[in-house]
């Protein structure tokens, strides 16, 4: 059943690129809007050797994944400890919903007075932006959980810690794994946006560097290597999140 859901996926990519590709080169779509599909594979080998496009998702890679990292060690403790003390979590649950609903990049200049123009300030707007939906989908998850996971650690005699460790979170997983889809989402969209707008490495950086010179298939090839990032991201969260459920 998963085998062929990846191949219908598979199918309706090649389906779409096809279509793209009859349309640009059947005059209904301009090529300086959407150049064909076969123009923008061919900039790749180009990107390559020329415009430092390794360099670049590795630039990206490894911003988004420090990003999201931090925001898994800082967001499950946080959002454990407001699913412990409901008060809290109820008192502030509607301000993390706030921030979280709010547009934070728009403070990137201010996030550039602070740490300058730097990886760092790439890495702390991704971290700032990814934070906030592991603190609540890990709140949410422990909260939601059966009672039963709460009277078996009472059973086994078990400190704070040790229940947490060992029965909360692990029943938590699938919720705080949404979270973490989540802040991978923004996280990536907030660098690669940053990037654009900086002019400061990766990605996103060089999105923006072939559209100034108006290269659209080059600029085009760029964005789909930060599809293909993304996608890689979420296969590698996939696999883990399987992994640790079966352990």
């Amino acid at each position: 059943m998963r085998l062929s859901g990846s191949w219908a996926s598979l199918g309706l990519l090649v389906v779409a690129t096809a279509a793209l590709e009859a349309l640009s080169r059947g005059g209904w779509v301009s090529t300086f809007v959407m150049p064909p599909p076969s123009e923008t594979l061919a900039a790749i080998p180009g990107l390559f050797l020329h415009e430092g496009l390794g360099y670049a998702t590795w630039v990206t890679f490894q911003t988004t994944l420090l990003a999201t990292t931090l925001a898994l060690l800082v967001g499950v403790p946080a959002g454990a400890l407001l699913a412990r003390h409901r008060r809290f979590g109820q008192a502030y649950e509607p301000w993390l919903e706030a921030a979280f609903s709010a547009p934070i990049i728009l403070l990137y200049p201010l996030f550039l007075i602070f740490f300058g123009r730097s990886l760092v300030t790439i890495v702390v707007m991704g971290f700032v932006v990814g934070v906030i939906p592991v603190i609540i989908k890990t709140r949410e998850g422990i909260v939601n959980l059966r009672p039963v996971f709460h009277n078996l650690a009472l059973s086994l005699h078990m400190s704070d810690v040790q229940s947490l460790i060992k029965i909360i979170l692990p029943a938590a997983l699938p919720s705080i794994f949404v979270g973490l889809r989540l802040a991978l989402i923004y996280a990536m969209i907030n660098i690669v946006a940053v990037e654009f707008l900086v002019g400061l490495g990766g990605l996103g950086y060089l999105v923006a560097d072939m559209y100034d010179r108006y290269d659209i298939p080059s600029m085009y090839s760029a964005i789909v290597f930060v599809v293909v990032l993304s996608s890689a991201f979420f296969l590698v969260i996939e696999r883990s999140e399987a992994w640790l459920r079966s352990a």
